[in-house]
């Protein structure tokens, strides 16, 4: 049954709608969103979606074109540069050794040596989306893990760029750069005039991105019509892919190229801005033509084959990338993390097989396994680490503590810190300078050699042990500050304190109110919320700059925080009662409310002093 367009459009924007939503509750990301949504309405199941879905893939793949653009504009040269280490090395290594494996492999098997190239290039890539918004939710983008999953994901995503523009030579002489049947200014012109042409349309992007467009956008910036300048946005990125159509060339080359040469300008977050929503919706229609494109028929007939393809891609992924982070000198349990986390294909690898399709390089019926041998794995992503995290993780922390013994300590100091990351850092430093000395546990191998090479003395050893805190000086120290990276290993050092060493005053780092409660509920004194003192700072110098007077604008910071402390120890106690605990919430923000207001009218100091005696006075007293 044919349908109109509207009625096509209607059934993509709905599926987004109800799709993206319970992907992100499930934790799965948007383009597993998306790609689900397009199986449910394509032939396979609702039929909603048949073969005139391959009209708006075409005009979907316009979405890719955008992002490869939003790429290139985030890219400054000199950011690159200061990466190029990590970037180059790590990155252009599993891109290289992973393309060879796999299109050696394809021609074991029997294929082509364009088709295996393609191949390789194809799978190497991993899912950026999946894998960076898992480690953000995880915490872990901070962690050796992180930092190298985000400098291989990054040369990914540059490489993607060559690759579109090697896939037409693969197809040949007789195929277009685009894998159309458009002419281009290359044809029947000979080898060194196809050279210039390709060379002149990169030279007319580059001068024009540094001398033409920046007063262009200015003009158009002047006019203060909005509308205006998201058209000249949308103009600027088709005009480069049709200038890099018309010389044979792939349009996402040419875009990521002129993003890379506006990355320095100052109008670069108004064109983001602008380009972002058309990118998203162009993008999501273009996942979920590919779900709809899934031949479920097919992976019923050979599940084993697609099932082995999956397990042995992701299998050889895994063992390539581990290799190389040790070669990189990653950690045994942060190599696992970051072998696992990119041991997927991603989303580029549909861009791909689209591309390597229109070109011929591979047939119809390989594109569609492998499209669902993609999709599988990266379906797989999130349940692997979540596996990772519950049931591999613990044991290899008990492993490594074992490999490596906690460090033998030499001093003992009044104050210890446990956990010396972001938060524990900047509290050891104020310390020191201060000219108290402490003595600092870290259970992150990783950030202690880290830290003996800048001169900081940091013990490696777990503070939630006894035995660590008595070679610590624990029974002799006065306080000791924790600040570990996670709530769970705050919650193991505060029962092992208040257990031994009950003497010791603790100062706890809670990350939010969750926190908090659990650990007054072991009758922790002193909590410090990683961002209420930070928030508040920020919100007095805000009032400041409106023009109220510092002292009204800091007192004013300092009964906020003394009255949300209070209203924390009652919200304690009821915080199982959903209902009971909305409604006092409620009361309390009406009662700060009038509390502040009072404060505005009846604590102004007409002589402007601000921090008189006589107000200092009073704040001691209603301290004590």
């Amino acid at each position: 049954m044919e349908h109109s367009y509207f009625f096509i459009t209607m059934i993509y924007l709905a599926a987004a709608v109800v799709f993206i939503p319970i992907a992100k509750k499930l934790g799965l990301g948007s383009v597993l969103g998306y790609l689900l949504a397009g199986v449910v309405i394509g032939p396979s199941l609702m039929g909603f979606i048949g073969s005139e879905g391959q009209d708006l893939m075409h005009f979907a793949e316009f979405g890719v074109v955008m992002m490869l653009f939003l790429i290139g504009i985030e890219l400054e040269p000199a950011l690159l540069w200061n990466l190029r280490a990590p970037i180059l090395g790590l990155g252009g290594l599993q891109v290289l050794i992973s393309t060879a494996a796999v299109a050696a492999l394809a021609l074991l098997l029997g294929q082509p040596l364009n088709a295996a190239l393609a191949l390789g290039m194809i799978l190497s890539l991993s899912s950026t989306a999946i894998v960076l918004q898992s480690l953000k939710e995880k915490g872990q983008m901070s962690s050796a893990a992180g930092q190298s999953a985000f400098s291989v994901l990054l040369f990914q995503d540059i490489a993607v760029i060559p690759m579109l523009a090697v896939f037409p030579l693969l197809a040949g002489s007789s195929q277009s750069a685009a894998g159309h049947s458009e002419s281009s200014l290359r044809d029947n012109l000979p080898a060194w005039g196809q050279t210039l042409v390709v060379l002149g349309a990169v030279v007319v992007i580059v001068v024009a991105g540094r001398y033409l467009l920046r007063p262009l956008l200015r003009i158009i910036a002047a006019t203060r019509v909005r509308e205006l300048f998201t058209a000249f946005s949308l103009l600027l990125v088709v005009s480069i892919s049709v200038l890099m159509s018309l010389v044979g060339l792939s349009p996402a080359l040419g875009a990521f190229l002129g993003g890379v040469v506006l990355a320095n300008s100052e109008y670069r977050h108004e064109l983001e801005s602008d380009i972002e929503p058309f990118k998203g919706l162009l993008l999501g229609l273009f996942f979920m033509a590919v779900g709809a494109s899934i031949d479920f028929k097919l992976i019923l007939s050979m599940p084993w084959v697609i099932l082995g393809l999956v397990v042995g891609l992701m299998t050889l992924k895994g063992l390539i990338l581990l290799g190389l982070g040790k070669i990189f000198k990653i950690s045994i349990e942060q190599n696992l993390l970051f072998a696992m986390a990119l041991s997927q294909v991603g989303e580029f690898a549909f861009v791909l097989l689209s591309f390597s399709n229109q070109n011929n390089i591979l047939p119809q019926a390989t594109v569609s396994i492998l499209t669902a041998v993609v999709a599988i794995s990266m379906a797989l992503t999130p349940l692997l680490l979540l596996a990772y995290e519950k049931l591999i993780q613990p044991r290899f922390n008990v492993q490594s503590t074992n490999t490596r013994e906690a460090d033998e300590i030499q001093e003992k100091h009044p104050i210890i810190i446990a956990g010396f990351g972001r938060f524990g850092n900047i509290v050891g430093r104020f310390l020191r300078v201060n000219g108290v000395k402490a003595t600092i546990l870290d259970l992150d191998s990783d950030r202690v050699d880290a830290l003996h090479n800048l001169g900081v003395k940091v013990y490696y050893g777990d503070a939630a042990r006894r035995d660590m805190l008595e070679s610590a000086g624990a029974a002799d120290a006065k306080v000791i500050i924790v600040a570990m990276d996670t709530v769970e290993q705050t919650l193991e050092v505060v029962r092992v304190v208040r257990k031994h060493f009950p003497h010791l005053q603790m100062l706890v780092k809670a990350e939010n109110i969750p926190d908090t409660f659990e650990l007054m509920d072991l009758g922790v004194l002193h909590i410090y919320r990683e961002t209420l003192d930070t928030s508040l700072r920020m919100g007095a110098d805000a009032l400041q700059m409106l023009g109220v007077r510092a002292y009204h604008a800091y007192r004013n910071a300092g009964t906020f925080r003394k009255q949300d402390e209070k209203a924390m120890k009652g919200l304690s106690a009821i915080r199982d009662d959903k209902k009971l605990y909305i409604n006092t919430v409620k009361e309390r923000i009406e009662e700060l409310e009038k509390l502040m207001s009072g404060e505005r009218t009846t604590r102004y100091n007409p002589s402007g002093l601000g921090w008189d005696e006589q107000s200092l006075i009073d704040e001691a007293r209603q301290e004590e």
